[in-house]
């Protein structure tokens, strides 16, 4: 059975596994190199700091997967628009976990009167897409060769949905 529940730091060593194997494995994030534990920490305080969410997804043998959302720009025009982030470990995916943080973010930004949600999704990345697609975030941009990792230049789409 999966909990929900806010992230505290000492979730961080976990969240940090589940980061960097997304950063290394994956093209869920656009980085090369692991980030270190007093990073994701700064991070986290960062995220507390602004009263942003991080949602994690626990069950008995512990953390499987986390999700946050963050300012989409830095100008004051965007306050009112973030960009989300969810992450499944990789033993974990596929079991629905994504889609329980997902809508549990979507009400977190309701709740904080958010107007609109956006994912910057790699193009090959159906799971994410399709997860996305189930609540109702449409694909409104896909940048070519924007990107270029493990020895290949990678799409990225913009889904958003408006809250």
């Amino acid at each position: 059975m999966i909990q929900l529940r806010a992230a505290t730091e000492q979730d961080i060593p976990s969240l940090l596994e589940i980061y960097n194997d997304a950063i290394l494995n994956t093209t869920a994030v656009y980085s090369y190199d692991p980030v270190t534990l007093a990073e994701r920490l700064a991070w986290f305080r960062a995220k507390q700091q602004k009263k942003l969410p991080v949602l994690v997804a626990e069950q008995s043998t512990g953390i499987v997967g986390f999700s946050t959302y963050g300012p989409f720009r830095a100008w004051d025009a965007y306050q009112y628009t973030v960009e989300n982030s969810v992450y499944v470990h990789p033993d974990c995916r596929g079991q629905g976990i994504g889609k329980q943080l997902l809508s549990a973010l979507i009400e977190q930004a309701k709740i904080a009167k958010i107007h609109a949600m956006v994912a910057g999704i790699d193009a090959t990345n159906a799971a994410s897409i399709g997860l996305h697609s189930q609540f109702d975030f449409v694909q409104v941009a896909h940048f070519r060769e924007i990107g270029y990792k493990f020895d290949r230049w990678l799409d990225l789409v913009f889904m958003e949905r408006l809250l």
